[in-house]
């Protein structure tokens, strides 16, 4: 089999790999939040974080500080193990920081929040260069779905 026949069977079975999923990334919302708009009334009396129904991913689960992505997914089918990929390009840095996440993702509509906190975040008024969002299948590590913002595009 020749090279240009190889790809042209790759791209084909990339498409089906991506169509089988149907995830789609609906919309993403990147933004800073303190670790006191987590807070709900019934960690006052001991409760654990409240979640209401969102995916939280932290680089640093034990700090709530840093900078999210409030992300709507939509999905058929649930997905068993899918790996959440977030990479930051921060201001005087070029090289992207990656941080990777596995969690189970449920089929319809679901919130996900995807952080870089603690100290994986240097200042509540730094906002990334550029950022890409991925859904990747956790065998094939090829994406399900992802989205990114204009200046990644153009790196």
């Amino acid at each position: 089999m020749n090279c240009r026949a190889l790809s042209v069977l790759l791209v084909s079975l990339w498409g089906t790999v991506l169509s089988a999923s149907a995830l789609e990334i609906v919309h993403v919302w990147p933004g800073f939040r303190t670790a006191d708009s987590f807070e709900s009334i019934g960690e006052y009396f001991g409760d654990q974080e409240h979640r209401g129904g969102r995916l939280l991913l932290r680089s640093q689960p034990a700090d709530r500080n840093g900078f999210y992505f409030l992300t709507r997914l939509k999905s058929p089918e649930s997905i068993a193990g899918a790996e959440i990929r977030l990479e930051l390009i921060l201001p005087g840095s070029p090289a992207p920081k990656a941080y990777v996440f596995s969690t189970d993702l449920p089929s319809g509509a679901s919130v996900l929040q995807v952080g870089a906190t603690g100290t994986d975040w240097p200042d509540a008024k730094i906002r990334p260069v550029a950022w890409r969002l991925q859904v990747l299948d956790r065998t094939t590590r090829l994406p399900l779905a992802e989205t990114q913002s204009f200046l990644w595009s153009s790196r």
